[in-house]
Formats: structure tokens, sequence, C-alpha cells
């Protein structure tokens, strides 16, 4: 155990594991998720969302078992290496709006931060206006930590309150596996498949079950031995050169661009090409309204540096018992739902509306959380 425990907090660990999870993330594209998709808690979130529900769009409903595998990945390794410590009441209500507003963000780019690098390894290079936008919200969010913004102290609980999440993802994960259809106007809502040669909606590409649920528990209990996360990696290079995590980030997209190149998955450019109508053909799940692609980055980028990690990472700690955490992930996936229900995703109608009004929001939480303000416990 006491080796395990050493593998796992070395550089040399954590690049295994990224290599690991870059590799199945780009294999589950090939076994059946959304191109340049093979894994993206962002994306995953939104379509639970709508698969419960909470929103309508009919491309995206699909109760993804990945989520909920994670998290009970996570909280298997937390309880055999004595890491299942249930602790809440660090500033839920806040922590609730930077989980909306980091997903609002990451969808109008349309990937999480793992999907970014997933993009990247694609070979859709708006990505890169995603990366560097979620660089600048980091170094936002740096410079806030840096002037002393805090959430405030978690605190010991009860036992209960630190299974809540663990339950609730048994419970989704369940419902994932036997999937009831309760009607044409209750959940559990489900993307329906196009007849070929029409392509399928995001909704309706997604790997075997089986595949994903052992994936996701696999990812789930080596991130969380590891604290592997993107916004971690980006957040201690830029506050104390310390480039332990973002080595496992590198390891990652670069195992993700080794099989997409083995699997004929790599597909440069900022569109494929123009169809016979001499219209562009779009990347998969992407845009190319630049700026946005930039600024929704910044807003996730910035929410996930003031609450603490990425949305994998939330998700991982949700299982190691960590409320405020499920409290984000809670908030997550409201803001999914709001995104598709007020036609903020991507570059729809209200999408630069919402990115503004979100930095506004979240800038405000970042001065008036700062603790010699006296406005933080």
């Amino acid at each position: 155990m006491t080796r395990a425990r050493d593998f796992f907090a070395s550089t040399a660990g954590i690049v295994v594991v990224g290599l690991v999870l870059g590799g199945l993330a780009a294999s589950l594209q090939k076994l059946g998720n959304p191109p340049n998709m093979g894994i993206c808690v962002a994306c995953f979130t939104r379509d639970i969302a709508g698969a419960l529900g909470l929103h309508r769009a009919g491309a995206v409903q699909y109760l993804r078992p990945e989520i909920p595998a994670f998290c009970l990945g996570a909280f298997v390794a937390a309880l055999i290496f004595g890491e299942f410590r249930p602790r809440t009441g660090s500033s839920p209500i806040v922590r609730f709006l930077l989980g909306m507003f980091a997903m609002i963000g990451a969808l109008v780019f349309l990937g999480c931060p793992w999907r970014a690098m997933l993009r990247l390894a694609g070979g859709d290079w708006n990505a890169v206006l995603g990366i560097i936008g979620l660089v600048v919200g980091i170094g936002i969010g740096v410079a806030f930590l840096k002037k002393g913004f805090s959430l405030g102290r978690s605190y010991p609980t009860r036992t209960v309150a630190g299974l809540a999440m663990p339950f609730v993802m048994a419970a989704l994960l369940a419902l994932a596996v036997f999937y009831p259809r309760l009607g044409d106007n209750a959940a559990l809502f489900l993307t329906s498949k196009p007849a070929p040669p029409a392509p399928a909606p995001p909704g309706a590409a997604h790997a075997p079950l089986l595949a994903s649920i052992l994936i996701g528990l696999v990812v789930g209990f080596l991130a969380q031995r590891t604290r592997f996360c993107t916004v971690g990696g980006i957040r201690d290079l830029i506050l104390m050169r310390d480039a332990h995590l973002l080595s496992g980030v590198v390891a990652f997209a670069v195992a993700a661009l080794a099989v997409n190149l083995a699997l004929k998955q790599f597909h440069p450019g900022f569109t494929l090409g123009v169809n016979p109508e001499g219209k562009p053909i779009m990347q998969p799940a992407a845009h190319t309204v630049y700026w946005l692609n930039l600024a929704g980055m910044v807003l996730a980028g910035l929410s996930f540096t003031l609450a603490g990690g990425c949305p994998g990472r939330q998700v991982f700690l949700a299982g190691e018992g960590d409320g405020d955490a499920a409290i984000f992930v809670l908030g997550m996936l409201t803001g999914a739902a709001a995104s598709h229900n007020f036609l903020m995703v991507g570059n729809g109608p209200f999408a630069p509306h919402i990115v503004v009004i979100g930095l506004v929001i979240v800038l405000l939480i970042g001065i008036l959380g700062r603790e010699k303000l006296g406005l933080s416990r």
C-alpha cells in the first residue's frame, strides 16, 4: 500500500496516469463516444441533464455512465487508501454559482478542459483559442488567490453527508444501466439515432455500456490517487512554478494524440472542409466564433480556479466525501440545463450576453472574496 501511495504521488506516477487517461479517452471515441469527445465532463453532464429532463435539447439527452463511474471510482480509491473524509461548509452558495458559470462558459466553448485537450489532439485548431482562454482565466484566478481570495475552510461532518453524492451517483449509474422509459413526456429521455447515413447527434453516440462504466471507474480511481487536474496543473505552474500536475496533463494530451493518429482520428483544421454548397463543415461539436471560444474558457477557467479545480477534479473530490465539491457539481448540472434552455450554448444567440454577465459576476466574487476585505469565512 505504501509503495502504491508513493508511486501515485511521484511525477512518474502522474505521467503514467496521464498517459493512461489520455489513451482511454481517445479509445472511448473509437468505441462509440462522439468525435473529439471521448471524455468531456461538461458535455457529459449536459447530456445527463437532458436525460433527466432538465433541458429539452433532443440531440443531447443520454444518461452517460462515465460521470457517476468517475465519482464511484474515486470513492473506492478514497476508501482503500483511507482518504474518505466527509467535510463541508465552505461557501456552498458561492460554489454553486461558480459551478453554474464554469459550466456555462465551458458550453460556450463546447468542452471542459479535458475536452479542450482532446479537441486539440484530434486536430481541432479552435481548441487552441479555448486553451489560451483557459490559461488566461486561470491566471486571473491566481491573481485573486495571491490577493487573499478564499472561500473559507471546510469542516469535518457526519459520514452520511460524505456518502450523499456517491449514493446519488450510484443511483444515476443504476438508471444508466436499466434506463427506464416512463413515457414521451417523462424521464428518462434518450436521443434517438437517425437512419443511416445521417450522422448520429452527440446524445446518440456512445460507447458500449460496460466499457464506459469500467473505463469510468478506472479513470476515477487513478485520478483520485494522483490528484489529476488540468486547472490545478496550470494554476500550480503559474502560482508556484510547480510542474508536477501539469506533467500529467501534458502526458494526457500526448497519449490522446498518439492514439488518434493510430486510429486515424486526427483531422487537422479549424473546419473539415466545405460541403457541395460551399459552406464550411465544422469540426465535431465546435464553432468558429473565435472570440467566444476564447471568452467562454476565460469564464470557465476563472470559475474553476476560484472553486479549486477542474470539473473532473470536483467529481473526484465529491467521491472523497467533499460536500463543497458536490455542491459545485450540482451547480454544473444546473448551468448545463440553463445553457440549453436559454440558448447560450456554443455560438447561440445569447452566448455573448451570458459570457459578459458571467465574467462580471465571477470577477465580483473574486474581488469580494478577498480575506482582507473581511467577507470570507
